[in-house]
């Protein structure tokens, strides 16, 4: 089912900076010029050095290589048209949906390291669930961090939706236990579990990832249904490895990609769908509860390149 309604205006404002960046350079190296070998070369490093990744720089430059030697391809503007045909056409089928239980709560477990705003994306969905009529609770499974549970907390306030917590530096996982618990007693449609995103190594945080989802799997039918990793848009290319470090720890279901408005890097979404395969379901493009948008990849390219046409080099 449906959760988000995409508003396309939304997604062009949060996309500025990265139109204004990474497209606006893209123009201003290909629009008015004729298409030759020294161009196809600003071209590779330039896009080498935005966040789209090398295995995608490499694809694209590969295509415009061709159709410059076949001739069917001679000018900048032409490669620019192409470029964003292409960056449309790279994302396979795939469903962005969340996925809901077929019968008692709806586990959506999030995850992702300190900084992220991945509190802030909880609230996020737990909003855009709570305007669709859906009884939310929330679990505040960061018991690490000073301030976290309070976060959490202070969100369900305003969102006038419960939260389980426990005490600061307990156990995560008896947390949700709890949680569980709470949400087949109180019949609510969907329990969203925030998680630490810090411990004193990488390992020991994954493993106490994979507790707490072992504990809602004993608890409840199915869960969790989703797995969401938030990543922060702003970070470029740690974003891509922090997605593959997740991903090969745990079953990552989707991808939460925030602070959308506040970089020039929203190139990075196509590294992440490259080097990591998984969905990236939503886009956070604000910090209001309401700033959060399904990501359509074809919308999503149009919103970064749609600009007036700039005035072509003498």
């Amino acid at each position: 089912m449906k959760l988000f309604k995409s508003a396309i205006a939304k997604v062009k404002k949060g996309l500025a900076k990265t139109r204004d960046t990474f497209v606006g350079g893209l123009r201003s190296i290909l629009i008015g010029r004729r298409l030759d070998d020294e161009l196809i070369n600003e071209l590779e490093a330039r896009l080498i050095q935005s966040d789209v990744g090398v295995k995608t720089t490499l694809r694209l430059i590969e295509g415009v290589k061709k159709a410059y030697r076949s001739g069917t391809m001679t000018t900048g503007d032409e490669v620019l048209e192409y470029l964003k045909d292409e960056l449309k056409a790279l994302w396979p089928a795939q469903d962005r949906e969340l996925r809901f239980a077929t019968s008692g709560p709806t586990v959506i477990l999030v995850a992702g390291v300190n900084g992220v705003g991945k509190t802030t994306s909880v609230a996020k969905i737990a909003s855009a669930l709570r305007d669709q009529n859906k009884t939310v609770l929330l679990a505040a499974c960061d018991t690490f961090r000073a301030g976290a549970v309070r976060q959490l907390e202070i969100w369900s306030e305003r969102l006038g939706v419960q939260v389980v917590k426990g005490q600061e530096g307990g156990d995560p996982a008896a947390v949700a236990f709890d949680a569980c618990e709470a949400a087949i007693t109180r019949n609510v449609d969907v329990l969203l579990i925030d998680t630490a995103g810090r411990l004193h190594n990488e390992a020991s945080l994954m493993r106490q990832l994979t507790k707490i989802r072992d504990v809602t799997t004993r608890k409840i039918e199915g869960a969790p249904h989703e797995v969401l990793l938030v990543l922060d848009a702003t970070t470029g290319q740690n974003a891509v490895n922090q997605a593959k470090s997740f991903t090969e720890a745990t079953d990552v279901t989707g991808i939460f990609l925030a602070k959308l408005d506040g970089t020039a890097k929203g190139g990075v979404v196509v590294a992440i769908h490259d080097e990591v395969g998984v969905p990236v379901k939503f886009v956070g493009i604000g910090e209001r509860p309401e700033d959060v948008e399904p990501f359509d990849p074809v919308a999503f390219v149009e919103a970064m390149f749609e600009d007036e046409a700039p005035a072509a080099r003498g």
